[in-house]
């Protein structure tokens, strides 16, 4: 049986703040940017895509209350991210420098900074 510990440690090739485009299910072909990764449920927050209504009660916060909007999270499998030609891309991981980087596959350049 897997620990919900070790599941908070799995490597993911999409980093918060990369640009992603979703590639499956009703937002396929939009792009945003990564705001947060759910390591533990393999789940990703892209501003501005799967956006939900929720009602909020009055709050010190949220005086008002009332019906917000704001983004749910999608599976990691579903996202890809975007290099720097504008596509969505394969991404793998080799050393450059003795440190481990991210690159596109089809056309080697290295995403990382």
């Amino acid at each position: 049986m897997i620990k919900k510990q070790d599941l908070s440690k799995t490597k993911y090739k999409v980093r918060k703040g990369d640009t992603v485009e979703v590639i499956a299910g009703e937002q396929s072909g939009e792009r945003g940017e990564v705001l947060s990764i759910d390591r533990a449920r393999g789940r990703v927050l892209v501003k501005n895509i799967n956006m939900i209504k929720k009602t909020m009660p009055k709050s010190q916060e949220n005086q008002k209350g009332g019906i917000v909007e704001k983004e749910a999270s999608i599976h990691i499998s579903n996202v890809m991210v975007v290099g720097k030609n504008g596509k969505a891309v394969r991404i793998g991981r080799k050393e450059v420098n003795g440190k481990m980087k991210r690159y596109a596959k089809k056309s080697g350049e290295v995403l990382d900074k």
